[in-house]
């Protein structure tokens, strides 16, 4: 996970803050050169969970109780967001991102008061067979200039707002069992329905089975990148490719 930019946290801000500050200034580094994105930012997507962590039986009652001491609404389909992760990186990554990307996702075959992780687990998608058999995704884009990152009081209101309309989101998913329909916008009457408007279905999977080793190939690199490095370190030193190994079995033959 390392090797793919992911970026590690240590749950306390007075640890994370300098390490996440650290990967945020190189994500908006200007670069040159004909790989580079737009005004010279390399092409990225900064991932985040303003959760925090899974919806469980657990973090539901802490969740709870986090809503009874801010006094706000609990929520039943989701956990209460927590606004300072996210309001640090969008004030890093100011003037470099155009768009937040907003994702409610909801997995199909989890009863009314189940946690998704205790039915899909690794075990049961890879070794027995029982994967979701769909995996259903509303999605929503605010430009950055309309949030309001620079008053984090009313950053907290945007937020716990765009919370409330993902518990309505669920709710409608538990009752009808799929997400409302994107009417699309600025539909005149008689007119086609814009691309995108009302329910894209598609099937994902490999179009080769050998595709599954392309994640792995960066480590694969790093691997042969460390062999090579160890056996010049050795050769250098020692004399042979097998370091100190390799002395003490001429020594004893």
């Amino acid at each position: 996970m390392m090797f793919y930019g992911f970026v590690f946290m240590a749950r306390n801000w007075t640890k994370d803050k300098p390490r996440l500050k650290y990967r945020l200034e190189k994500l908006k580094g200007q670069h040159s050169g004909p790989l580079s994105g737009s005004q010279g930012l390399d092409p990225m997507w900064l991932m985040i969970f303003p959760e925090g962590t899974n919806l469980s039986a657990n973090t539901r009652k802490g969740s709870a109780k986090w809503a009874k001491t801010q006094g706000i609404e609990d929520l039943k389909h989701v956990l209460l967001p927590r606004s300072t992760g996210l309001l640090f990186c969008l004030q890093e990554l100011k003037g470099t991102v155009d768009w937040v990307y907003d994702c409610t996702t909801a997995y199909e075959g989890v009863p009314q008061g189940g946690y998704a992780q205790d039915y899909f687990t690794l075990r049961s998608t890879y070794l027995q067979g029982r994967p979701p058999k769909s995996v259903n995704m509303y999605w929503r884009r605010f430009p950055t200039s309309s949030i309001p990152i620079d008053d984090p009081k009313e950053f907290e209101k945007w937020l716990n707002q765009l919370w409330l309309e993902k518990e309505a989101l669920l709710e409608y998913y538990v009752l009808n069992g799929r997400f409302p329909a994107d009417e699309g916008q600025d539909l005149k009457k008689g007119a086609a329905a814009p691309k995108g408007a009302g329910y894209i279905e598609t099937e994902v999977k490999l179009a080769h089975w050998y595709e599954i080793g392309s994640i792995f190939v960066v480590l694969a690199v790093y691997a042969l990148f460390a062999n090579v490095l160890t056996k010049v370190w050795n050769l250098v030193n020692y004399g042979n490719f097998a370091g100190a190994a390799g002395v003490a079995a001429r020594g004893v033959s």
